[in-house]
C-alpha cells in the first residue's frame, strides 16, 4: 500500500493528479478527502481541496504473461481493424518494459490511420480500452498492453514531455500558471509525469471530457 497527499482547486483534480503520479487511473485508487475546497469571500479565506490517495500495486506480470497479452491483443485488434475495412498489420512489440500492440499502415491510406487515431487520439484510446477488455476477459487479469497506431503515442509522448518541461520551467520562472490544450487521459498522464520532474512546479487537470486540460502552476 502506498499513499500520497495532493491539493488542487477541486477534489477531482487532486485525485487525478495523485493517480497520474502513481501511473494509474482515478478508478484504481482509494481516496480520503482531508479538506473540501472553499471559495471564500472575494477570494479571502479560499482554500484548495486536499486528499490522501492510496493505491494497491497489481502484481508484476512475467515476460511470458506480457507476451501472451500482446499476442491476444494483436489478434483481437486485427479483427476489429479488418472489420472496419482497413488494410493494416497488427503486431505486438516489447519496448522499455511496455508491451505495445502496434497498428502499422503497410501501404494503407493515411486517412484510414487518421480514422483509427481520431481527434486528440480519442478513437485510439477507445480501441485500447476495447482491446484491454477483451484481453482481460481471456486471461482473467488486468491487461497492461498499450495500443499504438503508426507510432502516434510514441511521438506524442516525446513531444508532450518536452513541451511540459518547457512550460513547467517557465511557470517556475514567472510564477504564473499556464493551461494547456485539451488532452486525452494518456496525454495528460505524460504531462503530469514530466511536470513532476521539474522542481517548483505542479500540475492538475481542469474541465470535462473531451475538453479536459492540464494546468501547470508553481508548487
Amino acid at each position: 500500500m502506498e499513499e500520497i497527499r495532493r491539493s488542487a482547486p477541486s477534489v477531482e483534480e487532486a485525485v487525478e493528479a495523485a493517480a497520474a503520479e502513481f501511473g494509474v487511473s482515478a478508478q484504481q485508487v482509494d481516496v480520503v478527502v482531508l479538506q473540501e475546497p472553499k471559495s471564500g469571500i472575494l477570494g479571502i479565506g479560499a482554500q484548495e481541496a486536499e486528499v490522501l490517495v492510496r493505491v494497491r500495486r497489481a502484481p508484476a506480470l512475467s515476460a511470458e504473461e506480457l507476451e501472451e497479452q500482446g499476442e491476444l491483443g494483436a489478434d483481437f485488434l486485427y479483427g476489429v481493424v479488418n472489420r472496419m475495412g482497413i488494410a493494416a498489420d497488427v503486431e505486438p512489440s516489447f519496448e522499455g518494459g511496455v508491451m505495445y500492440v502496434d497498428v502499422l499502415g503497410d501501404g494503407a491510406d493515411d486517412d484510414d490511420m487518421g480514422l483509427l487515431i481520431g481527434r486528440h487520439g480519442q478513437t485510439l484510446e477507445s480501441l485500447q480500452e476495447l482491446t484491454r477488455a477483451a484481453v482481460g476477459q481471456r486471461t482473467g487479469s488486468r491487461a497492461r498492453i498499450v495500443v499504438d497506431v503508426e507510432d502516434y503515442k510514441r511521438r506524442q509522448r516525446s513531444r508532450l514531455e518536452s513541451k511540459a518541461r518547457e512550460v513547467a520551467k517557465r511557470v517556475v520562472r514567472t510564477g504564473s500558471e499556464e493551461e494547456l490544450e485539451p488532452m486525452n487521459p494518456f496525454e495528460r498522464k505524460v504531462v503530469h509525469d514530466a511536470v513532476a520532474e521539474v522542481d517548483g512546479a505542479t500540475s492538475s487537470s481542469r474541465g470535462e471530457e473531451p475538453e479536459r486540460r492540464v494546468v501547470i502552476r508553481p508548487s
